[in-house]
């Protein structure tokens, strides 16, 4: 079975192609990844995803029709990426009837990052010195989730990081500001390699693995907070 996943929620764009494979001693779905373009350019998505995507597919020889089903980071992230990642998933999935897998964005970048013993903290430049962030741990060889995605300011963030024991991981496209600010509190704390610190359509395509689908329609963005113009229409 193939999978399509596509990520665009911020800064980096990535799509990718995987095989879902039953493993017989497990009897869980595994992904072989079959190819994944990523870039972190800053060129608008609207232009490059989908020309991402048909150039991949064709470069595996690889038809839309031969999709099985299609993954997609709906939030959080930039209200602009996050829309059109989920707009290009559901037109992909709506043309062709496939079941539609909506993740998050922070839980697609802790599952990609296989660090144990290790608090993973998932951050994205929220601005105003503020963050999307969740936390995660790997526990039995499963990824545990330890709080519901939420915007939280660097501060913040800190006092609840100081109370931790574990030593803390930090991915995302936030981890710089984030190790940056932390370093200047002497909260202890590294980045993830650059290889796995940035969220990818693979890490989307390994969520979907542990969710159920849903329909094109009734798929939606999740932004965690109001966009700007909404915000300065309420002042």
């Amino acid at each position: 079975m193939l999978i399509l996943a596509l990520e665009s929620s911020a800064k980096p764009a990535s799509v990718a192609v995987c095989q879902i494979i039953e493993n017989p001693d497990t009897h869980h779905p595994e992904l072989q990844l079959l190819g994944q373009y990523f870039q972190n350019n800053g060129f608008s998505h609207s232009k490059t995803l989908m020309i991402m995507t048909e150039s991949l597919l064709k470069n595996l020889a690889i038809s839309p029709s031969d999709i099985e089903r299609v993954a997609v980071a709906n939030g959080p992230g930039s209200f602009t990426g996050v829309r059109i990642g989920v707009s290009a998933a559901k037109g992909f999935a709506e043309g062709l009837d496939l079941p539609i897998y909506g993740v998050s964005t922070l839980e697609s970048m802790a599952y990609q990052t296989p660090i144990t013993d290790t608090l993973l903290c998932a951050v994205m430049d929220a601005r105003r010195k503020q963050v999307y962030n969740a936390l995660f741990e790997w526990e039995n060889g499963k990824l545990k989730r330890l709080c519901d995605d939420r915007v939280i300011s660097l501060e913040d963030l800190s006092v609840d990081l100081k109370k931790k024991s574990k030593s803390i991981t930090i991915v995302g496209d936030g981890a710089v500001l984030t190790y940056d600010y932390l370093n200047s509190l002497d909260v202890c704390c590294t980045q993830a390699p650059d290889l796995i610190k940035y969220q990818t359509a693979y890490g989307v395509a390994l969520v979907s693995l542990h969710k159920k689908p849903t329909t094109a329609k009734e798929l939606e963005p999740i932004y965690l907070r109001p966009s700007q113009a909404e915000r300065e229409k309420n002042v």
